[in-house]
């Protein structure tokens, strides 16, 4: 009698809502304010989140050109507004010229080490218990997304 309830009370729940362009902007909003908020707190925005992260990662040294070039693939921004992103990290000092590339400082390799640690238990609130096979069923979808989204602004920008 106990699994027919159980069973019953399955059946009956209400299914998930299908994923909606508007509810993948409202995740990447929600995720995207926590993180503006930890931000906020040490003085950086999320462009200059981004910006750090690509030249913090790079496997090699990175002309300005080479990171506008892969901060506009994350953020789809104005390259002109990109510069302006990495004019505010030098002038914090996080970044530095050196010849023709940019390096992170000291600062801003802490900065980003800072941020990181304090996001990453809350991203594990945010991620923790979902299905892997949930994850990756999303992970398809996002890619899939990505692509062609990258291929309208691509014909509207030509």
């Amino acid at each position: 009698m106990t699994t027919t309830a159980s069973t019953t009370t399955a059946s009956t729940a209400a299914p998930a809502p299908a994923a909606t362009a508007r509810e993948l902007g409202l995740a990447h909003y929600a995720a995207r304010g926590v993180l503006e908020n930890v931000l906020a707190r040490h003085g950086a925005t999320f462009p200059q989140q981004i910006a750090l992260r690509a030249a913090i990662t790079a496997d090699a040294p990175q002309t300005p050109d080479d990171l506008v070039a892969q901060v506009q693939e994350s953020l789809k921004a104005d390259p002109a507004g990109i510069r302006a992103v990495f004019d505010e990290l030098r002038a914090k000092e996080l970044l530095v010229a050196d010849g023709e590339h940019l390096h992170p400082t000291e600062a801003g390799r802490e900065l980003f080490a800072v941020v990181a640690a304090e996001t990453a238990p809350i991203s594990a609130r945010i991620w923790g218990g979902i299905p892997a096979e949930d994850l990756a069923a999303a992970g398809r979808v996002l890619a899939l997304v990505t692509e062609r989204a990258d291929a309208e602004l691509a014909a509207l920008t030509a």
